[in-house]
């Protein structure tokens, strides 16, 4: 796993053996910073990573300059490796919250310019974590919602669905709210 751009690009992150994660690509994680690079300013938002797993997503924003980034993984070895990571890169503007995401996002009295979430897969409710994250007061108004999902999952009909980038078999529906 490498760190594909900003302050710490090409940096190489090795996960340990055995973190139930299915870490985004190199191709998909780089054509989604291509996107939002167009969108938004790194530098002067505050990110929720949902499902985190190795932190890959977390380390690209954290490189970009994000304000904050507040990470929720249930994994104690994932958030062990992730918290070890990010002090090598002396980035301190992190939270872990060791958690259930379903019951982290129910129970948060805090916002975000922007919410990423890797669920699973397999047997995951798309619309149950989308619609705790709408109707919640989690996603700062115009604020983003990016759910990674596999290509043959549609999530289109969602309440402020804006549009869908498919790379591979991964694809990354965009929500504004």
């Amino acid at each position: 796993m490498r760190i594909i751009g900003g302050k710490f690009k090409g940096r190489i992150i090795k996960p340990p053996q055995g973190l139930p994660a299915r870490p985004t690509t190199d191709f998909a994680k780089e054509a989604l910073f291509n996107v939002l690079a167009n969108r938004i300013d790194f530098e002067e938002i505050h990110v929720l990573d949902l499902f985190s797993g190795t932190g890959n997503i977390s380390f690209e924003f954290a490189s970009r300059g994000a304000k904050s980034i507040n990470i929720v993984e249930k994994n104690a070895k994932s958030i062990f490796f992730m918290k070890s990571e990010f002090e090598k890169l002396n980035f301190n503007n992190v939270n872990f919250n060791r958690s259930d995401v379903l019951s982290y996002l129910k129970s948060s009295q805090q916002s975000f310019d922007l919410i990423f979430a890797d669920p699973p897969f397999q047997n995951f409710n798309h619309s149950e974590l989308h619609q705790i994250i709408i109707e919640s007061s989690l996603l700062n108004e115009d604020g983003l919602l990016i759910i990674e999902h596999q290509k043959k999952t549609n999530l289109s009909e969602l309440k402020h669905y804006k549009e869908t980038k498919n790379y591979g078999n991964v694809s990354f529906s965009f929500f504004f709210k």
